[in-house]
């Protein structure tokens, strides 16, 4: 059965704000929400960064079924693979088992305002594959004594467990990303643009790896993003926290002005192109029905901007997702 999840992101809206998107969303009848784990938004003008696990525990404490997952927060530098590991086994706990822990390898707009240098592709997937090995076996109870090549615990062991299951889903864009998640991660993340790449690269590769493993096939997550808005001026308005999202540079930028200022040179209508956009329910289902019709996505998540972000939240769930329940 397919599940549907709202994203909420902290580059652009404060904490406070998202937790009140968490309880619409809930009230909309979403199963899950992706929250965004930044420490640096996209822009610096409209941009916002409040601490992802803070706002979760928040959330859970203001819903009641709604399941809630890091939508991916990164366990290699700012943070050790423990220290997650001990953050989601809290949230667990918290929200009474609604908590599921998404990863990625990050981006040096995180990294390096922090003084840490973000490598090449081998030395990222190599501190990933350590951290999902610690993150899990903490996870799953051990006292662990671990020495890698990246880190290292001594008689590590996590006093306040979770006391359910916690699967962890690992962003991919390639081929080696999703063939190490269907390796050591229960989920295989992805953004769908072109069909037939995501399953080359990313859906297959992981489903691959995983049956070599002798695993079970990992859970598919797909997320698509649109902007609701009825014409150019108005996406640009809905886009503005993440104009920068699409601005060339954007894995080299460190500062959010940087790719604010990159943007702003960019023709709108070269921007506005890289997204779908939306403004009646019947464009959000051809948008989104792909991904359960074609993808067979376990997990869907709606990816949207808006000038009315709660308005759109509402329409969602009594125009959209029912419709979408259906195919599902």
């Amino acid at each position: 059965m397919t599940r549907f999840a709202y994203f909420c992101g902290h580059e652009q809206f404060q904490p406070e704000v998202l937790i009140r998107h968490a309880v619409l969303a809930e009230e909309a009848g979403f199963d899950m929400v992706m929250v965004s784990e930044h420490f640096h938004p996209w822009v610096d003008d409209l941009g916002a960064s409040g601490f992802a696990f803070s706002t979760i525990a928040a959330m859970a404490q203001a819903t009641t079924t709604i399941g809630f997952s890091t939508w991916v927060t990164t366990p290699l530098w700012r943070f050790h693979p423990a220290v997650v590991a001990q953050a989601a086994a809290t949230l667990d706990r918290i929200s009474e088992g609604r908590f599921a822990l998404g990863v990625g390898t990050g981006e040096k707009l995180n990294e390096n305002p922090l003084g840490y240098d973000f490598p090449k592709y081998s030395e990222r997937a190599s501190r990933m594959n350590e951290a999902l090995e610690i993150m899990r076996r903490l996870l799953d109870g051990e006292k662990l004594s671990f020495h890698g090549e990246w880190y290292s615990t001594d008689r590590a062991k996590l006093y306040s467990p979770p006391v359910h299951d916690i699967p962890i889903y690992m962003a991919a864009l390639g081929p080696k990303y999703a063939a190490l998640a269907g390796r050591k991660a229960e989920g295989v993340i992805t953004s769908v643009k072109d069909l037939e790449t995501t399953f080359e690269r990313v859906i297959d590769p992981a489903r691959r790896a995983a049956q070599e493993a002798g695993r079970t096939p990992p859970t598919i997550l797909a997320s698509r993003w649109s902007l609701r808005a009825s014409n150019a001026d108005e996406a640009w308005r809905a886009l503005g926290a993440w104009r920068g999202l699409r601005a060339p540079g954007r894995l080299e930028a460190v500062d959010p002005m940087d790719l604010r200022t990159r943007a702003d040179q960019m023709e709108r209508e070269e921007i506005l192109s890289m997204y779908s956009i939306v403004e009646q329910p019947d464009d959000y289902i051809d948008v989104y029905a792909p991904l359960i019709t074609e993808v067979h996505a376990d997990v869907i998540t709606i990816q949207t901007t808006a000038i009315d972000q709660e308005a759109t939240i509402t329409m969602l769930g009594s125009e959209v997702l029912p419709r979408l329940s259906e195919l599902g």
